[in-house]
């Protein structure tokens, strides 16, 4: 599992997880904090983005991080979805991974050196 963030001035961070959990995230929400200070985060209405415990942590943090839920069915609104889908022709259109291991590694790999450079505002215009 990844979770992304794309912020307005081109900067990134991609985290790769083992599980897509509320623990999971609550984590990347740390590694969002670290990076990049006080932030608004856009995200889809996923449950583990919603637990119990990830809103203890908001509530712990109200002063630097706050979440803005995307409408349901909406991924349109997500300009990391950009990402994801270059990311999917870039390594599994025509590729052969021997065993998933490979294929995670790669994964991390590119999400951790590729730069998108995405105009954000212009994406959600178009």
């Amino acid at each position: 599992m990844i979770f992304g963030t794309l912020a307005m001035n081109e900067r990134q961070l991609f985290r790769q997880y083992d599980a897509f959990d509320q623990y999971a995230f609550i984590d990347y929400l740390k590694q969002v904090q670290g990076k990049f200070g006080k932030v608004i985060l856009f995200v889809d209405r996923a449950r583990q983005h919603r637990s119990k415990k990830v809103e203890e942590h908001l509530e712990k943090n109200r002063d630097c991080i706050r979440l803005v839920y995307l409408p349901k069915g909406s991924p349109e609104f997500s300009a990391v979805e950009e990402c994801w889908r270059q990311g999917k022709y870039d390594l599994l259109v025509s590729r052969y991974y021997p065993r998933f291991t490979d294929l995670k590694k790669i994964i991390a790999e590119y999400y951790r050196t590729r730069r998108f450079n995405l105009d954000i505002v212009r994406y959600l215009l178009r």
